[in-house]
């Protein structure tokens, strides 16, 4: 299945290219609103204890009956450029009827350094996780807009390193979106103040329910924050990380948040990332998405 990669990055590009253009991943299955992916950060104390690996999680997807992963770089941080690697993920995605769809790019510098040269490097080292999400098939890689100094000049900073990884999309056909993630990023007001200055139909976010922590004990508004992100999201993470007895997230209306998602035209994947310590990761994992599914019977009818 692997042995054409050219016409597998094709086949990738055309579907990064329907993205941009407002289709996010892929199509909606069985009239729902939208379909369910699962962050691996949801499955990070397991990683970190050596339970499992990255190459475990197409399988682990697969025994929740989820079938849209989203990677996170730091999990096989030195293995970007590893075909052997990588072919070996690829054949378990396959063997599990799992869909790679977008890596977690952390760890690789300041895209809004006030430093040029750091910036750049910055820029230069999420080169490889582009190339590396055009072979596993993704349709974008999520990025951080930090830096320091004036927020009006790194909105400009962070805006011209997204138009520059864009143009380097270009030759793989995916998109560079950025998470609420902390610092100015996660003021949803600045952040789609970046989008607006990049301009660019392969640039754009990633709106996480939960990371709204600006700093210094000061949270900005998540419901505000979600629905200014929304008209330039091109996947979406559902943060969770505490249920009630009812099955609800204790600090987010999921039911608010998804009729956001929906109001903004949003029928892509909504990824699971349970992030939470009052349940072990497979039980939060089980009822974020028994949440999610709930949620999509109700917007459905």
């Amino acid at each position: 299945m692997h042995a054409n990669r050219r016409d597998f990055l094709v086949s990738t590009a055309s579907l990064a290219g329907l993205a941009a253009l407002g289709c996010q991943s892929l199509p909606t299955k069985r009239g729902l609103p939208y379909r369910i992916s699962l962050a691996e950060w949801s499955l990070h104390r397991t990683l970190g204890s050596g339970a499992m690996t990255n190459l475990d999680f197409p399988r682990v997807a697969r025994e929740f009956g989820i079938e849209g992963i989203e990677y996170v770089n730091s999990f096989f941080k030195d293995k970007a450029r590893d075909k052997a690697y990588l072919d070996e993920l690829l054949t378990r995605c396959d063997g599990e009827g799992v869909r790679s769809l977008l890596i977690m790019v952390d760890g690789e510098g300041e895209l809004a350094h006030e430093n040029a040269t750091e910036r750049q490097k910055a820029v230069q080292n999420h080169h490889r996780w582009l190339d590396c999400a055009a072979y596993l098939g993704c349709h974008s890689i999520r990025v951080n807009a930090g830096g320091g100094g004036d927020e009006v000049e790194k909105q400009k900073r962070a805006a011209d390193s997204l138009v520059q990884l864009a143009r380097h999309a270009d030759t793989t056909g995916l998109n560079v979106i950025v998470e609420n993630h902390g610092g100015s990023s996660s003021k949803g007001d600045w952040l789609a103040g970046v989008m607006r200055i990049a301009n660019h139909p392969r640039v754009g976010t990633l709106p996480d329910f939960g990371n709204f922590n600006i700093g210094n004990g000061e949270s900005y508004d998540r419901y505000k924050g979600v629905e200014e992100l929304m008209p330039f999201a091109k996947a979406v993470s559902a943060k969770s990380h505490e249920f009630d007895a009812r099955g609800e997230e204790v600090h987010t209306d999921y039911h608010r948040m998804m009729r956001i998602v929906k109001a903004a035209g949003y029928d892509g994947f909504v990824g699971i990332e349970y992030e939470g310590s009052k349940h072990e990761e497979a039980e939060g994992i089980r009822l974020t998405k028994a949440l999610l599914e709930r949620i999509q019977a109700e917007l459905t009818a």
